[in-house]
């Protein structure tokens, strides 16, 4: 009977479940709705109160709303990590003098939610990225994804393979970041992530036809997934072809049935923009 009670005590009130269940249908004014009924004092609540806003595009409101969750609750990593996206988020769409003080705390988060928990690999992941990506001056440098990357490794064979791409595709070493893509494939073969990954690997490197056929890959892997239509139309948008497949893409997937670990409609509305512009 005991092992029922903390179940239902981890899990919250009612209202929280039922926002969170909105949440995932990225019916976010509902949840937000609920949440902002919840009592002040929950620092699940303020969570996801922030995923909610970060969702929305409103980064600096996520913010304020996932630092009350770390200060309630400093312990926990998932807060930490989603306290790091949207830092990095204000530091992508900020001005110059702002960015850098909102890049380094992203940084700080990241590497807070690593150390909390060392198998959280969506903390390591946005903290490796955030290394490849940071020049030095903000925490930045390949030496420090390369450690990243290691730590993966203990954790997640197919992602650790993924992180080795992401770090040997930084260094230019373009054959081994190929090596570890496929071989992330064959740990992973129904990922379709993995497949994905591949392909957008492949058409960086303008091999265009197996592109392709990793995308067919992935589709035999997974059909109903709404990425593949995003991330195919990206593919086309960047390389400027393809662009009316692309739109009718685009157009399929922003009627599809979406979750928050999709890329955002949002996003969508925009390569479609650019699609349109040609």
């Amino acid at each position: 009977m005991t092992w029922v009670l903390v179940a239902v005590a981890a899990s919250g009130p009612p209202e929280l479940k039922r926002a969170r269940e909105l949440y995932q249908q990225t019916r976010y004014e509902e949840a937000l709705h609920i949440v902002e009924a919840i009592d002040k004092r929950s620092p699940a609540a303020w969570e996801l109160r922030g995923k909610i806003r970060y969702q929305q595009g409103e980064f600096k409101r996520a913010c304020e709303a996932l630092e009350k969750a770390v200060a309630m609750e400093p312990g926990n990593s998932g807060h930490h990590l989603w306290l790091g996206r949207a830092y990095g988020r204000r530091a992508e769409t900020s001005s110059f003098l702002t960015a850098p003080g909102h890049a380094v705390k992203a940084r700080r988060s990241f590497e807070k939610a690593v150390e909390l928990d060392r198998r959280n690999l969506e903390a390591m992941s946005d903290l490796l990225e955030y290394y490849l990506k940071a020049p030095g001056f903000l925490g930045g440098g390949i030496e420090k994804a390369e450690a990243v990357a290691a730590k993966i490794g203990a954790v997640d064979a197919a992602e650790h393979q993924n992180a080795l791409a992401r770090t040997a595709e930084k260094r230019g070493d373009y054959s081994s970041a190929e090596r570890n893509l496929r071989r992330a494939v064959e740990l992973e073969p129904k990922r379709t992530g993995r497949w994905i990954d591949l392909a957008k690997f492949l058409a960086r490197r303008g091999r265009l036809e197996e592109s392709e056929a990793a995308f067919w890959q992935a589709e035999q892997a997974a059909p109903a997934d709404p990425r593949l239509l995003y991330e195919r139309a990206g593919v086309y948008v960047r390389a400027k072809r393809n662009l009316d497949t692309a739109r009718e893409l685009l157009a399929r997937y922003l009627n599809s049935p979406l979750t928050p670990d999709d890329p955002p409609r949002r996003e969508a509305e925009r390569l479609l923009k650019q699609a349109t512009r040609g």
